[in-house]
């Protein structure tokens, strides 16, 4: 029997926009990151984009309770939980797929407007989204460090399973971690 490769959302069909939404995220779990895959990481060990944004999730909690209390957790949680919305449609683009940053954002709009349209707050979703893209609040910058620790966390899961020397991923990453509570953080990972 083969299996379809169908997109969640256009296979199940609810009638509730809050189920179509849930339907179109569960697109996330079979959604894998490019990055790893392009670097040799077999798709069975693959992390999906449900299971990074779960992570990063995670992760910018920890960092909003116990470094950065200042930070509305709420909303800390809130991003990180949509932050990926944008791939749903548009696919996990990475720098090397040659696509520019403008046509990048101009991609994964179009598919965050398309998820949650027919939301009852879609545009607060939508803003949501659209303050993490544009690093706009403390915490969409929280979200958005977490986001690259939780990448540097998984490469280094990766080297010590042989796939890849992750060394240009720090170096990348190094100006962009630009929080002094987070550089031993970000220190740390370097010597795992």
């Amino acid at each position: 029997m083969k299996l379809k490769n169908i997109h969640p959302g256009e296979m199940l069909k609810p009638s509730s926009s809050i189920l179509m939404v849930l339907a179109e995220f569960n697109h996330l779990k079979n959604l894998y990151r490019q990055g790893w895959l392009k670097r040799h990481v077999r798709p069975e060990k693959c992390e999906s984009v449900a299971e990074h944004s779960f992570s990063v999730t995670l992760l910018a909690m920890f960092l909003a309770e116990n470094l950065f209390p200042e930070a509305d957790l709420l909303k800390v949680v809130r991003i990180a939980l949509i932050h990926e919305a944008g791939e749903i449609h548009a696919g996990d683009i990475t720098p090397v797929d040659g696509v520019s940053p403008e046509e990048k954002y101009r991609r994964e709009q179009e598919s965050v407007i398309r998820v949650f349209d027919g939301l009852g707050r879609a545009e607060e979703y939508i803003d949501l989204w659209e303050e993490f893209e544009l690093n706009r609040s403390l915490e969409a910058k929280l979200v958005r460090q977490a986001d690259r620790l939780e990448m540097l966390l998984q490469a280094k899961y990766y080297e010590k399973l042989g796939y890849w020397d992750f060394a240009e991923f720090f170096r990348n990453t190094d100006p962009l971690i630009d929080s002094p509570r987070l550089r031993p953080l970000f220190e740390e990972l370097k010597m795992l």
